[in-house]
């Protein structure tokens, strides 16, 4: 019986045809950034203050400055032990009165009653146009941002697991393209909407096929390499997030309104409909659906792309799980081993969410030249990813993957009591932080891959990965609500979560040099599935007498290395 790994030994591991493949889908990643995380540029609250009619017409005639008629008509309040002019409340004044000069020294209502903003507000754009400003989402209505990035990871929520489904059903090209129709017109939907009632509807929309889609082209990736690439291709493939989250500020810097920057997000995955004609299906799923003939096919088609020959072991390509291809939420659950790893899986991607995007987004209400700030949090990703390479392999996922964790934990306590005149000090804990949060997001993806069965992989990254949704929908009420009790509050309960999620990591399985499972006895039982690849290495040694494993790197050899 020869499986698909077997067959890989000559196809190709890693040839051109998976390179190029992977080079396509990694295209994936950087819009992908722009849809997480834009909410910084596209939901900028720049300095804004009440508006009156009446005061834009006195500033007119008499010639006010902006700063001018703002001293005026709004009173002082105390913010962090520091008088600043309020953005809700303005002095209750009858400007139609006749006692009134343009002489602004004049001119003193300090001992007038204060009101709230009653005519909408007005805005120190700095050049920039956003949804907040657009829509009036300040003050009392502050929430509803919060509820812009919310409503996206309850479209994460639910079309993860929808499209995971599909994933396991339709197959991962098919779902793939599915999601980026779906992607091309919600983002632009999005782009063109009238209100913010349906900006929001938009928005769940986008969020319901972006992730999903993403999660399949990852599994696909992982379904046609050879073992020792996993990590790399996985790896890789999120680091091109880090070049959107690179790209995302000099796009705003030079695109100041937020709806041309949302269409120029979305593009890409309109365009990405043309790789209908590039990428293939996973042979793996074919097999595990019992269409060995489509499965064949594909993978001659690649071992002819990577000028590879096969053996006539083709004709006898099955899947051990071929028998079970029916996947459920029942199968995460059911067995001892996948319910811990369920349990254990999901927290690490709600804390990962929760962190990872409160970091982002308290660059927006730190002050400071956020293009800068968003740059320099972007370029600290990359360690991250070159970290996980050096040390995943040489260490393992377990150590790395707990520590990444304990790191932010301790980043995030640390950085929350550095007072703030120590500028560079704190901006380096901070980064350190965000180094330790971005790799253990990295590798919770391709550890919760590598914890499950063919047939149910897709589902099983999709379900966990629901949790990673919840911790988005989280993530700025904690951050926005809980900074105006205190400015670093969100840091603390961060840290907490963090140094939870390592300890969690520290109970799974390694699972390094691991071949990935085909059946849930696979998980369960995984000295049987030990006992399994040395009776196939031992059968590929038999058929080769005269060969020098150690020396010529026959079939076995090669697999013998890979289950080190």
């Amino acid at each position: 019986m020869t499986t698909f790994d077997d067959i890989l030994e000559e196809a190709g591991k890693f040839g051109r045809c998976q390179k190029r493949i992977f080079a396509l889908l990694c295209v994936l990643s950087v819009p992908f950034a722009g849809v997480y995380v834009g909410i910084v540029f596209q939901g900028f609250t720049p300095d804004h203050w009440c508006r009156d009619s009446e005061v834009v017409e006195w500033r007119q005639t008499c010639g006010w400055s902006l700063a001018d008629s703002r001293r005026l008509m709004v009173p002082l309040v105390n913010s962090s032990d520091v008088l600043q002019p309020s953005s809700c409340e303005q002095y209750e004044v009858d400007w139609n009165s006749t006692a009134f000069t343009c002489d602004t020294e004049e001119l003193d209502f300090s001992k007038s009653p204060i009101t709230a903003c009653k005519r909408g507000w007005e805005y120190d754009y700095e050049g920039r146009r956003s949804f907040v400003t657009e829509f009036d989402l300040v003050c009392s209505n502050a929430w509803l941002v919060d509820m812009y990035q919310a409503t996206l990871n309850v479209g994460f929520l639910v079309g993860s697991i929808a499209i995971g489904y599909l994933a396991d059903r339709l197959g991962r090209k098919m779902t793939f393209l599915i999601s980026n129709v779906l992607n091309g017109i919600a983002g632009i939907l999005v782009a063109v909407a009238p209100n913010y009632v349906s900006l929001l509807v938009f928005r769940t929309l986008y969020g319901f096929g972006v992730k999903g889609g993403w999660v399949a082209g990852y599994v696909l990736l992982t379904e046609i390499v050879g073992v020792e690439f996993r990590r790399t291709v996985g790896v890789l493939y999120q680091m091109f997030f880090s070049v959107g989250i690179l790209l995302l500020p000099l796009l705003a810097y030079f695109i100041t309104d937020w709806r041309w920057l949302q269409a120029v997000i979305t593009i890409p995955y309109i365009l990405m409909l043309s790789y209908y004609w590039f990428i293939p299906e996973s042979p793996r799923w074919l097999l595990s659906q019992n269409k060995k003939s489509k499965a064949v096919k594909i993978t001659e088609d690649m071992a002819k792309e990577n000028k590879m020959s096969l053996s006539k072991n083709i004709e006898s390509l099955t899947d051990d799980n071929a028998d079970s291809n029916t996947a459920s939420f029942m199968d995460l659950i059911r067995t001892p081993k996948i319910r811990k790893h369920t349990f254990i899986l999901s927290y690490n991607w709600f804390t990962s969410a929760v962190v990872y995007q409160g970091l982002i987004m308290r660059l927006g209400i730190l002050g400071g030249n956020v293009y800068i700030d968003f740059l320099i949090s972007g370029l600290v990703e990359f360690p991250a990813a070159f970290l996980i390479l050096f040390t995943i392999e040489r260490i393992g996922r377990r150590l790395p993957f707990a520590s990444a964790n304990f790191v932010a934990g301790a980043s995030c306590f640390i950085t929350a009591f550095i007072p703030d005149s120590m500028f560079w000090f704190k901006t380096v804990v901070a980064c350190i932080g965000r180094l330790g949060i971005t790799m253990a997001f990295e590798m919770v993806i391709f550890v919760n891959t590598e914890l499950y069965p063919t047939f149910v992989r897709n589902l099983g990254v999709s379900v966990c990965s629901t949790l990673c949704d919840v911790g988005g929908i989280v993530a700025p009420f904690l951050l926005y609500r809980l900074a105006v009790i205190w400015l670093e509050l969100p840091l603390i309960i961060f840290g907490s979560l963090a140094f939870l999620a390592g300890g969690l990591v520290l109970l799974l399985p390694e699972t390094r040099g691991v071949p990935l499972p085909d059946t849930i006895d696979d998980i369960e039982f995984p000295d049987r599935m030990k006992e399994k690849v040395a009776q196939k290495d031992q059968q590929l040694t038999n058929l080769l007498p005269n060969s020098d494993a150690s020396t010529d790197k026959c079939p076995a050899a090669v697999s013998a290395e890979t289950n080190v």
